[in-house]
């Protein structure tokens, strides 16, 4: 039995997200904002509902209006539970 393997659980599949920046007035966090399309049940029009999220920036170098992926991770404080994987698109 191979201690390295058997012994450490696997570790679930972590979310990653798509979103804009919002706010990045604090040291190292910004806010980013996550829309998703939902079908209105009885109208069958499309809704844009979002939500927000504080994630860990350790560089702040992200600016208003870019656009980054983020990964879930540990709770980091008491509401960052998303770190920055990569910047998509720069703000223009």
């Amino acid at each position: 039995m191979n201690a390295n393997n058997e012994a450490q659980p696997r570790r679930g599949r972590r979310r990653t997200l798509v979103g804009v920046v919002v706010s990045n007035k604090m040291e190292k966090s910004a806010v980013i904002r996550v829309d998703r399309y939902v079908k209105h049940p009885q109208y069958k029009k499309r809704r844009r509902l979002s939500a927000r999220f504080i994630i860990h920036d350790p560089d702040s170098q992200l600016q208003v209006g870019d656009t980054v992926r983020v990964m879930e991770t540990r709770p980091l404080s008491r509401h960052k539970r998303f770190r920055l994987v990569e910047i998509i698109e720069k703000a223009k």
